[in-house]
This record gives structure tokens, sequence and C-alpha cells, in this order.
């Protein structure tokens, strides 16, 4: 079985104050807001007496216009690998060239497989409309369409891949289940949107319901995530844990962190195996950066997460109920200030000298919070192997670039059929359009052509080659293909829609 860890459980954990040992901890400034936040941030953090030894790394937008195209330099990864604890401002990724997203890149390399942000509420001293909500977002982090692989294939056609594995879906899910038993959650809510992809998100769907089975206590629930996200706009008291893939945990996590009263007050642990990372949900906001005037809660809130997760639960205690207790007192940066309801508005550096003030004090009113026993034990497991599905080879579909009219490609098309393969449709951004298409529809330069086998019996790659080359010595610009399987005998692969 190979095994995915918590934070207590981590490694990085071992190096507790407990012992008497410093924990190493590499730490990036990041651009805009983010220099700001983080000395505000660790300044409250070691006026609690955390036990920590910082590694400043130079990540994000000057490494990136240093020719990095990661915005990460090799020796960096030295020092992650070795704190495997890494506390990060947010960075500003340079829009065009190419560059590639540093907080991707990191969660991927280092298998930081779960994105865990608590969304709470802290009515009445914080704004919202909804001041029962207390929900966390547990998001996948490596896969979905942030494995970041796009291609343009045509003159008017771009491509993104989105891939889902099992073992992704496993991890995440099983992650979620005993993140809300360790904590006492009642409730794992999935959100996809398997209704239209039926096999990647469908896949997740599948793998949530049968991992929903081991947990008989919790309750369990799937919406349809445009449904989903609009109830939890309308009424997140609805939701406990919330498991997703990756691009909507982004999107949703947002906005949830908006309805507790700011995205400024996100925190956001991405847990792996090896490694940990811990960061406010926000970005760098450029446009504020310098102004004094950014909310440091987010990023402290993320070293409070961090706190628990090495060791050293005394701080995260001291730290978070210092900060309730400034809430609580109406100590407030602009974006949560309320005319009338706050008592003082204070800038970045103000709020963190608040907060250290009151260092040792609860609040009143908020519940107070004690981390005491530490991180609860969540072990995540998976089968390593599966039984091996009968994989038979049984089409392939081939996307041409041609502005020839419909009935001329298709004629075209036809002559590459062969023996063992005949053409069964053409679609143009996955609507049929050949054979009985309509005129209403609309079509790019990009077709997808499907040869599938007569008969429909399973056919050898050379067939499909086979194929190619005829489609080659005749002129036409094929861009990309796609081997049809059946998986014990069930198809790999949709449909066209209209087929």
């Amino acid at each position: 079985m190979d095994v995915y860890v918590s934070p207590d459980e981590n490694p990085a954990s071992q190096h507790s104050s407990a012992a008497g040992r410093t924990v190493p901890v590499t730490v990036a400034f990041g651009d805009g807001i983010g220099p700001e936040i983080m000395k505000a941030s660790l300044k409250v953090l070691m006026a609690a007496g955390a036990n920590i030894a910082l590694e400043p790394i130079d990540i994000g937008e000057r490494t990136y216009l240093a020719g990095n195209s990661a915005g990460i330099e090799p020796d960096s990864w030295d020092s992650l690998r070795r704190t495997r604890v890494f506390y990060k401002a947010p960075i500003t990724t340079p829009q065009g060239g190419g560059f590639k997203s540093l907080n991707v890149t990191v969660r991927k390399t280092l298998g930081l497989f779960a994105n865990v942000r608590p969304c709470s509420v802290y009515a009445p001293f914080i704004a919202t409309r909804h001041p029962g909500m207390d929900v966390v977002i547990v998001r996948e982090n490596e896969e979905d369409l942030y494995a970041g692989i796009e291609h343009r294939q045509t003159e008017e056609v771009y491509q993104c891949l989105k891939l889902i594995s099992r073992p992704g879906c496993e991890k995440i899910v099983r992650y979620a289940f005993e993140y809300a038993r360790a904590y006492g959650r009642r409730k794992v809510t999935c959100l996809t949107k398997d209704n239209i992809m039926k096999m990647t998100d469908g896949l997740f769907h599948k793998v949530f319901d049968e991992i929903a089975l081991d947990y008989p206590e919790i309750e369990n629930e799937h919406w349809i995530v445009d449904i989903g996200a609009a109830m939890l706009a309308d009424t997140p008291e609805a939701f406990d844990v919330m498991v997703m893939p990756n691009l909507y945990g982004d999107v949703l996590s947002d906005i949830a962190a908006q309805i507790t009263g700011s995205v400024g007050l996100g925190p956001s642990a991405n847990i792996g195996e090896h490694c940990a990372m811990f960061e406010a949900i926000h970005g760098s906001a450029p446009a504020i950066a310098g102004m004094d005037v950014a909310n440091p809660s987010g990023l402290l809130l993320a070293g409070v997460m961090m706190m628990v997760h090495v060791g050293q639960p005394e701080i995260a205690g001291r730290v978070h109920n210092a900060w309730l207790k400034t809430v609580e007192d109406g100590i407030h940066t602009p974006d949560v200030y309320r005319e009338g309801k706050s008592r003082e508005k204070v800038g970045t550096m103000a709020f963190a000298d608040a907060v250290i003030e009151r260092l040792g004090q609860a609040p009143d009113t908020l519940p107070p919070v004690n981390y005491d026993a530490g991180a609860p034990s969540i072990s995540v497991t998976r089968a390593t192997t599966r039984p091996s599905a009968k994989k038979e080879l049984v089409g392939i579909d081939i996307f041409v670039q041609s502005s020839a009219p419909i009935d001329a490609l298709a004629r075209t098309m036809q002559r590459a059929e062969s023996e063992r393969l005949e053409l069964l449709m053409i679609t143009n951004r996955g609507v049929k359009v050949w054979p009985n298409g309509l005129p209403e529809t609309f079509c790019t330069d990009h077709w997808r052509c499907r040869f599938m086998a007569r008969s429909a019996q399973p056919i050898e790659p050379a067939a499909a080659l086979e194929v190619l080359g005829t489609l080659d010595r005749t002129g036409v610009d094929f861009i990309k293909t796609e081997h049809l399987y059946n998986f014990d005998g069930e198809p790999g692969y949709s449909l066209g829609q209209g087929q």
C-alpha cells in the first residue's frame, strides 16, 4: 500500500519544538503585497515564540524575468527538499511569454496533492450574510486542466487537456473523508460536472461513491458543480467538507473565502507525502503593493496551520487566539473595516502589532481555539494495483485542419478507408457535422474524423498507420490522433454530440 500522510505524520513534523529542535522553514517573500504581509506574519509568529529557522529563497516575477520560465531557481529546490516546509507569500506570474504557474509547478513537483482551505466566518465582527458558515474545501492539487498541457492546433483552435487519474481521485477523496473523520465533520460533498464530462469528472464521481462506502458514519452527497456553486453562494451553511477537482476547487474556494467577509482572510495548506506548503489563497495584488493596506490575515492563518504541522501547536493557538481577539476588538484592515462597526482602521504592520499586543489573550465572543493536541492523524491509503482491464484498439480519431466544405472533406477522408477501418463520422468542436449534419452548426478549421474498425473487430496499430500514410500522401494536414480503445468491452472514448 502507498501511504499518504497527514501534516502531523509528515517527516518534517518530527523536527518539533517539543524535541528541543528548531524547525527549518523555506520562506519566500513573493511579489506585490507579498513582502509586506510576509514580514507582518513572521513578526507575529516570532513574537509568539515560533521555533523556526528561515531559509529565504527568491521566486516569482523577478526570477521569471531573469529568464527562468518556471519562476524558481534550481538551488531553491534544494532548500525545499531539505526543509520540506514552505511558507510562501503570493507571487506575480508575468502575462504571456510562456511562463508557467509557480504554484502549480511546486504543488505538482513536490506531490502536494491536497489543497485544504478552511472558510470560517467571524460574525458579527466581520460582515457576512452567512454567520453560520463553516466550510472546508479540499481541492485536488495535481491534475485536471492544471496539468497545463496546451496546444495551438490550427489557425483558429487551441486545446487544453483535462487529465483525471484514478490514483489522483482516490488520494484526494480519501483525504477529504479522513479529514472529516479526524475533525468530527458530519458530511462530505463532492462537486463535478459529470453530466457533461462523463469520463473525466465521471471517474471522480465514481471514485467518490466507492470510497464513501468506507465511511458510513459520514453523510455524503454529490452536486453538479454549477448548481453546487450556486448553493454555496446562497446557502453555505448546508455544506461542511467539500471535495472537488482542481479547477472547481480553485474557483469555489475563492468564492467561499469572499463569502466569509474577505478573500484576504483565507489560508491554505498544500499537503503531500514528503512536503507541505502554506500560503494565503489570494494573489499578489500589485495595485495596492507598498501602500500598507493589505490584510495579512490569510498568510498569518496559513502560518498557524504551519505551526500545527511542524509540531508547535501551542504557538498556533497563541497566534490564532490573539488574531481572533484583535478581530473581535474591531482592529481591522481596510478590506473588512466597516464605519460604525469597526473600532479602528489600521494598515498591514499596525494590524500585526495589534495581534502581538494580544498574545496570551483569548476572544470573548468568538470561540477560542485549542491546538494542544496537535493535528489529528490523517492517513490516506490506496491499493497500488488493480486488475488490468482487457484493452483493445477499435478505432482512431484523426484531427485535421481544413477550410474545405464538409462534404469535400468527407470525400477526401473516405479515400483513406482501408480493409480494416472506415470513416464513421466527422465532428467540429465535438458536434457531429457528417453524415447528416445541420447547416446551422458553426464550424471552425478544426475537424475530428473518426475511423472505426469494420465489424467492431479489434485492430492493430498498423491499421491506423495505414490510414495516416494514405492521408499523408493525399496531402491532408492531420495535426493530432487519438487511439480509441475498449476496456473490458466498454468504450474508453466519448460519442460525438449528435452521434
